[in-house]
This record gives structure tokens, sequence and C-alpha cells, in this order.
């Protein structure tokens, strides 16, 4: 894995860098926050039992230069733990939008949580989704960033005059 080429493309612009991680995915996800601090929120709200803080999902605002930013990108590389997003605005409001959608209903009416941050999810999700859907997704993010399944390459989804952008590119 490129983790150099990764940053490369992360942080190339002059943009906050955020990223969605699966506490399901990432193993000692709270631990590795706590040790290794940046600015990072849980999307649950409330005191988590320590099961469900565990396997909950965290919002992290990475710095290209942070010891969790490389560790995230070498150990985490292709073991689908979370999406990235860049977007210029605070991490309350991002938490607040990506809160947004972690509940979704059946055709029943029964709710259903929606692991959108794994990327194999947001890989498939997104190119169904119709334009009024993509920019309630998008709202103020001007990108996402996910692995592919192939894991070597990174899917970059923009929504621009009402339709959405992919594009691939290899980072090995």
């Amino acid at each position: 894995m490129g983790k150099e080429k990764l940053k490369q493309i992360l942080f190339g612009e002059d943009i906050p860098v955020y990223v969605i991680l699966d506490g399901a995915s990432v193993p000692d996800l709270p631990t590795r926050l706590y040790e290794m601090p940046l600015p990072n929120v849980c999307l649950y709200r409330g005191e988590l039992e320590p099961d469900v803080a565990e396997v909950a999902p965290y919002l992290v605002n990475l710095v290209p230069d942070a010891t969790f930013t490389d560790w995230l990108l070498t150990e985490g590389w292709g073991k689908h733990w979370g999406i990235f997003a860049h977007c210029l605005c605070t991490l309350t409001e991002m938490r607040k939008h990506f809160r947004s959608f972690l509940t979704v209903h059946d055709e029943n009416g029964t709710p259903l949580l929606f692991r959108y941050y794994d990327p194999r999810v947001l890989n498939r999700f997104l190119p169904t989704c119709n334009s009024p859907e993509l920019e309630k997704m998008f709202g103020t993010i001007t990108k996402y960033f996910a692995e592919s399944e192939e894991t070597r390459n990174l899917s970059v989804f923009r929504f621009e005059n009402g339709k959405l952008e992919q594009s691939q590119i290899e980072v090995d």
C-alpha cells in the first residue's frame, strides 16, 4: 500500500480531512484514539456501554503528520475500516451531518442501522442514489474517498451539477 500516495491524495488540497471509522472493524479503536489523540467524536449519542463504544463509529479530523494518521493508512488500508471526506465544516457540524444517516427504515418502517461508513457499502450505495439523495449525502462535503473492493484503488466521489462523478486512483 502506498501510504505516502494516499497522504498526497487526501491532504493535497487545503481542505480538512475527516474519516469515519467503524469500531466493529478496527480493533481497539477507542484505545487507539486515546493513545494517539486527534480531534474525534463518537457518532452515537450519550454514555455508551463499553461493548457498544468498542463497535461504534467514530469521526476523526485527520492531520497529515499525526501518528494516528500514519497508523490508520498503514494498518487499515485494505481492511474496510472506514471512509474519508473533504469538508470545510467543523467536527461538530460533520458529526451532525453524519449522524443523520445512521438509521434508515425498511418498507415496514422498521429502523435499521445503515453502515454507510463501510467503504464496501458506500461504493455500492452512492451510484444508486438519485440527485436529491446525493444532495443530502454530500451536503457541504466536496469529496468522499473509499478504498475499492480490490483495495489497490481509491474511489473518489464528487457531486457536481446534480450528478455523481466517480473516479478511481491507483495507490499501489
